[in-house]
Protein backbone atom coordinates (compact mmCIF):
# COMPACT_ATOMS: atom_id res chain seq x y z
CA UNK A 1 0.00 0.00 0.00
CA UNK A 2 1.27 3.46 -0.91
CA UNK A 3 1.26 5.45 2.32
CA UNK A 4 0.99 8.68 0.31
CA UNK A 5 -2.42 7.58 -0.96
CA UNK A 6 -3.95 7.13 2.48
CA UNK A 7 -6.72 9.69 2.78
CA UNK A 8 -6.85 11.97 5.81
CA UNK A 9 -10.33 11.79 7.32
CA UNK A 10 -11.59 15.27 8.19
CA UNK A 11 -15.20 15.13 9.35
CA UNK A 12 -15.51 17.74 12.12
CA UNK A 13 -15.93 21.39 11.13
CA UNK A 14 -15.74 24.09 13.79
CA UNK A 15 -16.75 27.65 12.92
CA UNK A 16 -16.38 30.87 14.85
CA UNK A 17 -17.81 34.26 14.01
CA UNK A 18 -19.26 37.45 15.36
CA UNK A 19 -20.67 40.61 13.81
CA UNK A 20 -21.27 40.17 10.08
CA UNK A 21 -21.08 36.37 10.05
CA UNK A 22 -24.77 35.39 10.10
CA UNK A 23 -25.29 36.19 6.41
CA UNK A 24 -22.11 34.32 5.53
CA UNK A 25 -23.32 31.29 7.47
CA UNK A 26 -26.67 31.32 5.72
CA UNK A 27 -24.95 31.07 2.35
CA UNK A 28 -22.38 28.54 3.54
CA UNK A 29 -24.89 26.18 5.15
CA UNK A 30 -27.23 26.59 2.20
CA UNK A 31 -24.49 25.30 -0.07
CA UNK A 32 -23.89 22.05 1.82
CA UNK A 33 -25.54 18.91 0.41
CA UNK A 34 -28.04 16.90 2.45
CA UNK A 35 -25.58 13.98 2.55
CA UNK A 36 -22.69 16.11 3.87
CA UNK A 37 -20.60 13.56 5.81
CA UNK A 38 -19.28 15.82 8.57
CA UNK A 39 -20.53 17.46 11.74
CA UNK A 40 -20.58 21.26 11.94
CA UNK A 41 -20.24 23.05 15.28
CA UNK A 42 -20.72 26.82 15.34
CA UNK A 43 -19.98 29.55 17.85
CA UNK A 44 -21.45 32.99 17.15
CA UNK A 45 -20.95 35.71 19.72
CA UNK A 46 -24.37 36.40 21.20
CA UNK A 47 -25.44 38.27 24.30
CA UNK A 48 -26.77 36.40 27.35
CA UNK A 49 -30.30 37.65 26.61
CA UNK A 50 -30.33 36.48 22.97
CA UNK A 51 -33.87 35.28 22.16
CA UNK A 52 -32.63 31.97 20.71
CA UNK A 53 -33.96 32.22 17.16
CA UNK A 54 -30.66 31.78 15.32
CA UNK A 55 -30.82 27.99 14.98
CA UNK A 56 -34.30 28.11 13.47
CA UNK A 57 -33.25 30.92 11.10
CA UNK A 58 -30.23 28.97 9.86
CA UNK A 59 -32.25 25.75 9.65
CA UNK A 60 -34.43 27.35 6.96
CA UNK A 61 -31.45 27.70 4.65
CA UNK A 62 -29.76 24.35 5.24
CA UNK A 63 -30.55 20.81 4.08
CA UNK A 64 -28.87 19.51 7.25
CA UNK A 65 -30.68 19.75 10.60
CA UNK A 66 -29.58 22.84 12.56
CA UNK A 67 -30.22 23.02 16.31
CA UNK A 68 -28.82 24.43 19.51
CA UNK A 69 -26.32 22.03 21.04
CA UNK A 70 -27.51 20.03 24.05
CA UNK A 71 -25.25 19.09 26.93
CA UNK A 72 -24.16 15.45 26.71
CA UNK A 73 -25.30 14.72 23.16
CA UNK A 74 -23.01 12.90 20.77
CA UNK A 75 -21.46 14.86 17.90
CA UNK A 76 -22.77 13.19 14.74
CA UNK A 77 -22.00 13.62 11.05
CA UNK A 78 -24.65 15.37 9.00
CA UNK A 79 -25.77 17.66 11.82
CA UNK A 80 -25.18 21.34 12.61
CA UNK A 81 -24.81 22.36 16.27
CA UNK A 82 -25.01 25.97 17.41
CA UNK A 83 -23.73 27.26 20.75
CA UNK A 84 -26.56 28.51 22.97
CA UNK A 85 -26.37 32.06 24.31
CA UNK A 86 -23.96 32.57 27.21
CA UNK A 87 -22.61 28.98 27.17
CA UNK A 88 -19.27 27.76 25.86
CA UNK A 89 -19.71 24.96 23.33
CA UNK A 90 -16.98 22.40 23.99
CA UNK A 91 -16.28 18.78 23.08
CA UNK A 92 -15.15 16.08 25.49
CA UNK A 93 -14.01 12.49 24.93
CA UNK A 94 -15.33 10.39 23.23
CA UNK A 95 -17.04 13.14 21.19
CA UNK A 96 -19.77 14.47 23.45
CA UNK A 97 -20.98 18.06 23.64
CA UNK A 98 -20.21 19.88 26.86
CA UNK A 99 -21.90 23.21 27.58
CA UNK A 100 -20.01 25.34 30.06
CA UNK A 101 -20.78 28.55 31.90
CA UNK A 102 -17.07 28.99 32.67
CA UNK A 103 -15.27 32.33 32.50
CA UNK A 104 -15.44 34.40 29.34
CA UNK A 105 -12.55 33.93 26.95
CA UNK A 106 -11.42 37.20 25.38
CA UNK A 107 -14.64 38.87 26.61
CA UNK A 108 -16.79 36.19 24.91
CA UNK A 109 -19.05 33.39 26.09
CA UNK A 110 -19.51 31.40 23.93
CA UNK A 111 -15.97 31.65 22.55
CA UNK A 112 -14.65 30.07 19.37
CA UNK A 113 -11.32 29.41 21.07
CA UNK A 114 -12.95 27.04 23.60
CA UNK A 115 -14.67 25.08 20.82
CA UNK A 116 -11.55 24.95 18.64
CA UNK A 117 -9.20 23.89 21.48
CA UNK A 118 -11.47 21.13 22.74
CA UNK A 119 -12.32 19.82 19.27
CA UNK A 120 -8.61 19.65 18.41
CA UNK A 121 -7.91 17.75 21.63
CA UNK A 122 -10.67 15.19 21.05
CA UNK A 123 -10.68 14.82 17.25
CA UNK A 124 -7.11 15.80 16.28
CA UNK A 125 -6.44 15.86 12.54
CA UNK A 126 -10.13 15.29 11.77
CA UNK A 127 -10.88 18.97 12.48
CA UNK A 128 -11.28 21.85 10.04
CA UNK A 129 -11.63 25.29 11.62
CA UNK A 130 -13.16 28.31 9.89
CA UNK A 131 -13.03 31.87 11.22
CA UNK A 132 -15.61 34.33 9.89
CA UNK A 133 -16.29 38.04 10.20
CA UNK A 134 -16.08 39.52 13.68
CA UNK A 135 -14.68 42.33 15.76
CA UNK A 136 -12.09 40.77 18.03
CA UNK A 137 -9.34 38.14 18.09
CA UNK A 138 -11.39 35.10 19.15
CA UNK A 139 -10.55 31.88 17.32
CA UNK A 140 -6.95 32.60 16.36
CA UNK A 141 -5.35 30.69 19.24
CA UNK A 142 -7.82 27.84 18.83
CA UNK A 143 -7.05 27.63 15.11
CA UNK A 144 -3.38 27.26 16.05
CA UNK A 145 -4.35 24.27 18.21
CA UNK A 146 -6.26 22.75 15.28
CA UNK A 147 -3.22 23.05 13.02
CA UNK A 148 -0.90 21.68 15.73
CA UNK A 149 -3.20 18.63 15.96
CA UNK A 150 -2.90 18.04 12.20
CA UNK A 151 -6.16 19.70 11.16
CA UNK A 152 -6.85 22.50 8.69
CA UNK A 153 -7.36 26.19 9.47
CA UNK A 154 -9.48 28.27 7.09
CA UNK A 155 -10.23 31.98 7.33
CA UNK A 156 -12.75 34.18 5.53
CA UNK A 157 -11.11 36.61 3.09
CA UNK A 158 -10.79 39.75 5.25
CA UNK A 159 -11.74 42.10 2.41
CA UNK A 160 -15.13 40.33 2.22
CA UNK A 161 -15.80 40.50 5.97
CA UNK A 162 -18.18 43.13 7.32
CA UNK A 163 -15.90 43.34 10.37
CA UNK A 164 -12.46 41.95 9.43
CA UNK A 165 -10.73 41.88 12.85
CA UNK A 166 -11.22 38.15 13.55
CA UNK A 167 -9.99 37.02 10.11
CA UNK A 168 -7.06 39.46 10.13
CA UNK A 169 -5.96 38.43 13.62
CA UNK A 170 -6.16 34.76 12.65
CA UNK A 171 -4.01 35.37 9.57
CA UNK A 172 -1.43 37.26 11.62
CA UNK A 173 -1.44 34.70 14.43
CA UNK A 174 -1.76 31.24 12.96
CA UNK A 175 -0.90 31.41 9.25
CA UNK A 176 -4.02 29.52 8.11
CA UNK A 177 -4.08 26.74 5.56
CA UNK A 178 -6.11 29.02 3.26
CA UNK A 179 -8.23 32.15 3.09
CA UNK A 180 -11.60 31.53 1.47
CA UNK A 181 -14.06 33.69 -0.43
CA UNK A 182 -17.69 33.56 0.71
CA UNK A 183 -18.93 32.09 -2.57
CA UNK A 184 -16.38 29.25 -2.35
CA UNK A 185 -16.80 28.22 1.30
CA UNK A 186 -19.22 25.32 0.86
CA UNK A 187 -17.20 23.90 -2.03
CA UNK A 188 -13.90 24.27 -0.16
CA UNK A 189 -15.28 22.48 2.90
CA UNK A 190 -16.74 19.72 0.74
CA UNK A 191 -13.38 19.20 -0.96
CA UNK A 192 -11.50 19.31 2.34
CA UNK A 193 -13.59 16.60 3.98
CA UNK A 194 -13.04 14.47 0.91
CA UNK A 195 -9.28 14.81 1.29
CA UNK A 196 -8.79 17.30 -1.57
CA UNK A 197 -6.76 20.35 -0.57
Amino acid sequence: MDINKIKTVRDVIVIGGSQGSLEVLRGLLGGLPSDFPASVLIVLHTGPSSPGYMASILDRYCDLPVSYAKHGELVEAGKVYLAPADRHLEVVTPGLIYLSDGPKVGFSRPAADRLFFTAAKVFGSRVISLILSGGDCDGADGANAVVAAGGLSLVQEPNEAMVPSMPIHAIQTDHPSATVKIKDMAAVLTRAINGIQ
